[in-house]
C-alpha cells in the first residue's frame, strides 16, 4: 500500500461531531509527547499536517486526517494524550469520558494503535490502557516510537517484552530515518482488506 495523499478533516471536542466517513479508522493513542502527530507527518511525508509540539497535552481534542492510497482510503484518529499534561483534573475527565466513548462506539473504528516510547519502560498508565482496551475487547497494535535513539540489540528486547506483556503485534517506528514505514503501512493494509 502507497500512500497518495492526506488531508486534515476535522477537530472535534467529542464523537458526536465527528462526520460519519464510512472508512476505516485508526484510533492513535498514547502518552502525552509520545510522538502521534510526528507520526502521522512521518507517514504521510508531510511535515505540517498534524501540528506537533514539545509541551504534553497540545493535543485536546479528536483530530481526523484521511489518508488516500492506491488501494482504499482510511483516517487516522489522532486522539489526546494521557498521562502528564499540565490542565485540570476537570478537563482530564472530560478527555477520559470523550476517548471512551469514541473508543467503544465508533462504528468505523478498525483497530488502536497504541504507541509507547522506545527509551522508556512501559509506564503505568500504557498498562492502564492495554488493560482497558483487552476488557472492552479494542483491537490494538502497538508502534514504539523514538527507535532511533536505542541500539538495535534493545530496541529488539523492548518489541519482546512488549509483544509478551500486551499479546499484540508490535512495530518499531522512527521518524528521524524513516525506517518501518512499509511494515506499518503493511499492517494497516492486512486490518482494512
Amino acid at each position: 500500500m502507497k500512500i497518495k495523499n492526506a488531508k486534515f478533516l476535522i477537530s472535534s471536542p467529542d464523537l458526536k461531531l465527528c462526520p460519519d466517513t464510512n472508512l476505516s479508522e485508526f484510533a492513535l493513542l498514547g502518552r502525552s509527547n509520545v510522538g502521534k502527530s510526528t507520526f502521522i507527518n512521518t507517514l504521510v511525508n508531510r511535515s505540517k499536517l498534524a501540528k506537533t509540539s514539545n509541551t504534553p497535552g497540545k493535543t485536546r481534542l479528536i483530530n481526523l486526517f484521511e489518508i488516500n492510497t492506491d488501494l482504499k482510503p482510511f483516517i487516522l484518529a489522532d486522539l489526546p494524550g494521557y498521562g502528564y499534561a499540565k490542565v485540570s483534573k476537570k478537563e482530564q475527565d472530560i478527555w477520559q469520558k470523550n476517548l471512551e466513548e469514541y473508543l467503544l462506539k465508533r462504528e468505523n473504528l478498525v483497530s488502536t494503535v497504541q504507541f509507547i516510547d522506545a527509551r522508556h519502560d512501559i509506564q503505568k498508565n500504557d498498562y492502564a490502557m492495554q488493560e482497558w482496551l483487552k476488557f472492552n475487547k479494542v483491537p490494538c497494535i502497538n508502534i514504539l516510537t523514538k527507535c532511533d535513539y536505542i541500539s538495535k540489540n534493545d530496541l529488539n528486547k523492548k518489541v519482546a517484552t512488549i509483544k509478551k506483556e500486551f499479546q499484540n503485534e508490535v512495530l518499531p517506528f522512527s521518524s528521524k530515518n524513516r525506517y518501518y514505514i512499509d511494515d506499518v503501512l503493511k499492517t494497516f493494509e492486512t486490518i482494512i482488506t
